[in-house]
């Protein structure tokens, strides 16, 4: 074993994007399911208030909605622990099988409690998905490459969503909202058996479990270098605890909240857009038909913004391009409350999505330029899973507004939360002055001299940390 703070290098290939191509494809095809299952509810909510036989009421399907996310704060929070003691690829197919369960007690629901019972359970399985392939990606991934890898990942979240969308406007009319739901069962039968067949464990988890031959050769067949004690993330609750600590060590003690504030503000955006969209033009006077392509129109654009994001941030950095995408939302969303022509409103739908979505996935690229290799794991955690408070309290917003006869207001709230987001994620590399500049001065008179700790990570070429 190497000496601390040292990497032992592979003998193997030279580290390319090509070498997390296999570990990409296989998160991408869950992530793709995982988008699926969040926007079908958005995408089939207009046919359910109309289903009398359900019950439905706009304050309750706004409560559903974040029943959901809620679903998804906790999964996000626990995953790390479990991670521990399954490892990562049993997650990985663990929670795919959880929210396909969660999707077939929706479609069997009879009233509004059993189907948010159902979107609960599926919740549980998404928030634990997306923090495991973000850092699944991020270990495999090129150094210079983890901003447009990531980018990529997320390409498939929108496909998801625009697959579910057009079941909403195909499926859902013809056989009814139930047949879509039980769409969502797909993923456990496609997704589980190849996540299980052919992802690699994480070699960081191999390390922190014991393991260190299993994790030297997985690192060597995807020509990772080898990994250390330092970059293995501690095991058990002890180990768990740990890490948390560490995300407010001096260097990221200022900078881990502006990363929680910024995701929450992100999520806010996604998931009540994604929630509320459709029903909230649809209310603007514009035709069922046309209120559910717009969340089709806005995934498309948010794939564009997948690549663009990714690309532009690898070159000037994830921090600045985020806060730029959160203020274009904003101007977008200010936008859609006009009263537009159809054309005009579809070409603004699709802008905004381009920046909507890639200014949350930024946050996630930024906080690899904040936090250790031993800390990637619980800082992305952490940021998805307190990041899913806004995720929980988007869609009921969006449900109270409409309730009230104030679903206008709902684009006004989206672009504050916009404007509050860039505030937060701009102001990162600052609190990362900050915390530095605290660490370096020197000890008092008289005092021990301090034992260093391990330099962090280096950071991605082009951004700012």
């Amino acid at each position: 074993m190497t000496s601390s703070g040292a990497r032992a290098p592979s003998p193997q290939r030279a580290h390319t994007f090509r070498s997390v191509l296999p570990v990409l494809a296989l998160c991408w095809l869950a992530v793709f399911f995982d988008g699926m299952d969040v926007n079908i509810y958005g995408a089939v909510m207009p046919h359910m208030l109309d289903d009398p036989a359900l019950g439905l009421t706009q304050s309750s399907a706004g409560t559903i909605g974040s029943w959901t996310t809620f679903g998804m704060l906790i999964g996000a929070l626990t995953a790390g622990n479990l991670t521990d003691w399954l490892g990562r690829r049993p997650m990985l197919a663990g929670s795919v099988a959880l929210f396909s369960l969660g999707s077939a007690l929706c479609a069997l629901a009879g009233t509004p409690g059993l189907f948010g019972a159902g979107r609960f359970v599926a919740g549980l399985g998404l928030g634990g998905l997306m923090p495991l392939c973000l850092a699944m990606v991020m270990e495999f991934a090129p150094p210079r490459r983890v901003a447009l890898t990531t980018g990529l990942l997320m390409t498939s979240y929108h496909a998801g969503g625009m697959v579910a969308t057009a079941l909403g406007l195909t499926l859902a009319p013809a056989a009814g909202w139930r047949w879509v739901f039980w769409a969502g069962v797909l993923p456990a039968v496609i997704a589980v058996p190849l996540l299980l067949k052919l992802m690699p464990e994480s070699p960081g988890v191999l390390l922190a479990r014991g393991e260190r031959a299993k994790a030297d050769a997985v690192a060597d067949r995807f020509a990772l270098v080898r990994p250390t004690a330092v970059a293995a993330p501690a095991a058990g609750a002890k180990g768990r605890w740990a890490a948390v600590l560490a995300l407010f060590r001096p260097e990221s003690r200022w900078a881990t909240p502006l990363l929680w504030l910024a995701s929450f503000c992100g999520l806010l955006l996604v998931y009540g857009v994604s929630t509320w969209l459709p029903q909230m033009m649809r209310a603007s006077g514009y035709g069922m038909t046309s209120s559910v392509s717009f969340l089709l129109v806005i995934n498309a654009g948010g794939i564009v913004g997948m690549l663009i994001a990714g690309r532009t941030a690898d070159r000037f950095g994830a921090v600045r391009v985020s806060a730029i995408w959160f203020v274009l939302t904003a101007v977008g969303a200010l936008l859609l409350k006009s009263h537009l022509s159809l054309g005009m409103t579809y070409v603004v739908v699709a802008v905004t999505g381009v920046w909507l979505f890639s200014a949350q996935v930024m946050v996630y690229a930024a906080s690899n330029t904040v936090y250790r290799d031993s800390e990637r794991a619980a800082g992305l955690g952490w940021v998805t899973g307190v990041g899913r408070t806004g995720a929980v309290f988007g869609p009921w917003l969006g449900g109270a507004l409409a309730s009230s006869g104030n679903q206008s207001w709902g684009f006004t709230s989206f672009a504050l939360a916009g404007l509050l987001g860039a505030v937060a994620i701009a102001l990162v590399p600052l609190a990362g002055k900050l915390g530095g500049r605290r660490r370096a001065a020197p000890p008092s008179a008289g005092a021990a001299a301090p034992v260093q700790p391990v330099q962090p990570v280096q950071p991605v070429k082009g951004k700012p940390v």
